[in-house]
């Protein structure tokens, strides 16, 4: 395990588990813990041997979304303007949302603010059944930001969006998995275990194709049908050529399971 201020990062198996790492403020993010999920997804990013990433929070939380104490944080610091500040934010959230290989937010006792907006960024939410999650903007007098406006609509409908965005109530795991923003809620003492070997089945998979599964579901939201159909084309025609896939072909005529390799 490498730590920074900020954040843990442990790799192991081509699964690398980033955890923020501020427990006695339940996790809230400074300006350097941005900093530090900006230049860990950006690594992330260039590193083949990575090829799932969970994203979770020390010690029983997981972001309690920004740190409003950090007079030099992304948020706070006044000597900066706004919107260049703001700007910061987005690179985060970006470089998250991005990322070419599967991703799971981890996620127990509270996600919420930027927080929430992180974890809306993975491909895949996985929660304890202690888990709370709010968009906690307005409470702040403040609007939504790190991409929660665009995510969440997507996930739960925008009148429920709207709802969560404006109302800003604190909802548990199960309320966010009938709504549909959270993909399986687990027993809190399981969570370790479950999001394990899930990350490790994903890791274990087709690197390449999963990344342009991404991209064309990414893409799918400002795509007309014929457009997709088309990226799909071309997505396959990059699938056929992988050794990845030829493996996968093998394995099917040899009656045995593939061993992926990411390329």
């Amino acid at each position: 395990m490498s730590s920074v201020e900020a954040l843990n990062v442990e790799r192991h198996d081509g699964v690398v588990t980033v955890t923020m790492n501020r427990p006695e403020k339940k996790n809230a993010a400074n300006g350097m813990m941005f900093e530090e999920l900006l230049a860990i997804f950006r690594e992330i990013k260039g590193s083949p041997s990575d090829r799932c990433m969970v994203l979770t929070g020390a010690e029983g939380n997981f972001c309690t979304g920004a740190d409003l104490s950090d007079s030099r944080g992304a948020t706070m610091d006044l000597g900066i303007p706004a919107i260049v500040r703001m700007r910061r934010l987005n690179e985060v959230a970006i470089s998250l949302y991005d990322l070419p290989i599967p991703t799971i937010a981890k996620v127990d006792g509270m996600a919420v603010g930027a927080g929430m907006s992180l974890a809306l960024g993975c491909d895949l939410l996985i929660a304890a059944e202690t888990a709370r999650f709010s968009m906690i903007f307005s409470r702040r007098g403040l609007s939504p930001d790190m991409g929660a406006s665009w995510l969440l609509p997507r996930r739960v409908g925008e009148a429920k969006a709207k709802e969560l965005m404006l109302l800003a109530d604190i909802i548990d795991a199960a309320e966010g998995e009938r709504l549909g923003f959270v993909n399986r809620v687990i027993p809190t003492a399981d969570l370790d275990h479950e999001v394990a070997d899930l990350a490790q089945r994903l890791a274990t998979g087709p690197s390449l194709a999963y990344g342009l599964t991404k991209t064309l579901i990414h893409e799918s939201s400002t795509a007309s049908f014929a457009q997709s159909l088309e990226s799909e084309g071309r997505a396959q025609a990059l699938n056929f050529a992988s050794e990845d896939t030829i493996e996968a072909m093998r394995a099917f005529l040899e009656k045995r399971d593939p061993n992926f390799k990411g390329r």
